[in-house]
């Protein structure tokens, strides 16, 4: 997601305007895998970046999540389609309140975890670290994608302030519900 500090002092959130990654273990405790997996068997499709092998999977029924070596291969959702699919609006801005922390197990009961960690530079999605818009033209000018150093930074120790909460989630929608308002309401 894309954030900056606001003149009030606090971190506005914006939506990503590309398409969200969304591990195929998450689809299934949202409750959206048999949706996803519905609407590609009658020929709709999601993000055109997507990596055959998450449709081949979810075609086929895998619901634990699927690596390409060291990293996890994701359904690449188009924005629109949380909407279209999930019956999930996205909101065009919003208020950083809290930082959530998540893990997703298939059998897990969803509880609070240990104290989470700060926010670090790392955090931040940087041209070394972001995979999926490389400056393949050299267009940034050197600049880093994920802002001034002073400004992530200002993220960074403003997000810091706020409530921090580790949560391990399981498959069960309802109950991931119930702690995720508990723990944000």
């Amino acid at each position: 997601m894309f954030v900056r500090p606001d003149v009030a002092g606090g971190v506005e959130v914006l939506p990503w305007p590309a398409a969200a990654a969304v591990g195929l273990g998450l689809l299934n405790a949202l409750g959206w895998y048999d949706i996803a997996q519905a609407r590609l068997r009658t020929g709709e499709s999601l993000h055109p970046t997507q990596d055959q092998r998450v449709t081949d999977a979810l075609l086929a029924g895998r619901r634990e999540p699927l690596w390409g070596g060291a990293r996890e291969l994701k359904a690449q959702v188009w924005p629109v389609q949380f909407a279209t699919w999930f019956g999930s609006e996205l909101a065009p801005h919003g208020q950083a309140a809290a930082l959530l922390f998540p893990q997703v197990t298939a059998d897990g009961a969803p509880q609070l975890t240990e104290a989470p960690r700060t926010l670090a530079e790392a955090d931040f999605m940087a041209g070394k670290t972001e995979d999926r818009y490389p400056d393949i033209f050299g267009l940034t000018g050197g600049v880093n994608p994920g802002g001034p150093s002073e400004v992530r930074a200002t993220v960074a120790e403003r997000l810091n302030r706020l409530p921090r909460h580790g949560v391990l989630l399981g498959h069960d929608v309802p109950a991931n519900a119930e702690l995720l308002s508990k723990v944000t309401g």
